[in-house]
């Protein structure tokens, strides 16, 4: 029924699978959820529900009044489902709609890099290390042509800011679920730093 979750990143670690294969493993702390809003086809054109995550230090009025009567969360996030006929406001949502060996797509924050240059950022060579080049280990080199254009045209790699931006993998396979400490555990990396907000989807196959 339910198609994502959304969670923190605990950290990664390493585990043995029933065959005695070692893999990378992220643990997620996943949900509880609790459904904030349920939109319907008749009224809004599209059929989704909205969860709410996480506890809520502030919130304006706007907000209380949206959340009224319901726990006070801090993050929201809308997922698509197609029948949402049997889903109410306030259900809670867990991650027992998830079984080992599912896939899913994670979507995060990746890691911000602060200010980069290029060798970091777009994995340029740099320069010459001989020949009286002391100075150009790590410099970006030409740019551009001089009368024609006569500009540097956009899009081109150059420093700049690295990271934090919304970054999604995908098709990551579910290794294993707890409902009772609200833990899942997907094999691979998944984006961001440890205690990140993550938005977790399930791959429809």
């Amino acid at each position: 029924m339910f198609t994502g979750i959304i969670g923190r990143k605990i950290g990664m670690t390493r585990v043995f699978l029933e065959g005695g294969e070692m893999v990378g493993i992220t643990a997620i702390e996943a949900g509880p959820c609790f459904v904030t809003q349920v939109k319907d086809r008749a009224k809004d054109g599209y059929s989704a529900v909205q969860l709410g995550f996480g506890r809520a230090r502030h919130l304006n009025a706007p907000q209380k009044g949206h959340l009224k009567d319901l726990d006070e969360v801090r993050y929201l996030h809308e997922f698509k489902i197609e029948d949402v006929s049997s889903v109410k406001r306030g259900d809670k949502v867990d991650v027992s709609f998830l079984n080992s060996g599912d896939f899913v797509n994670i979507s995060g924050l990746s890691k911000g890099r602060g200010f980069a240059g290029v060798v970091k950022r777009h994995h340029f060579a740099g320069g010459p290390k001989t020949h009286g080049q002391s100075d150009r280990h790590r410099a970006p080199g030409s740019i551009g042509a001089s009368s024609s254009p006569g500009r540097v045209f956009k899009g081109m790699r150059m420093a700049g800011h690295m990271g934090s931006k919304k970054t999604t993998v995908r098709n990551l396979k579910v290794v294993r679920i707890d409902t009772n400490c609200d833990l899942l555990v997907v094999k691979g990396a998944v984006p961001g730093a440890r205690r990140g907000l993550l938005i977790v989807e399930k791959v429809r196959r």
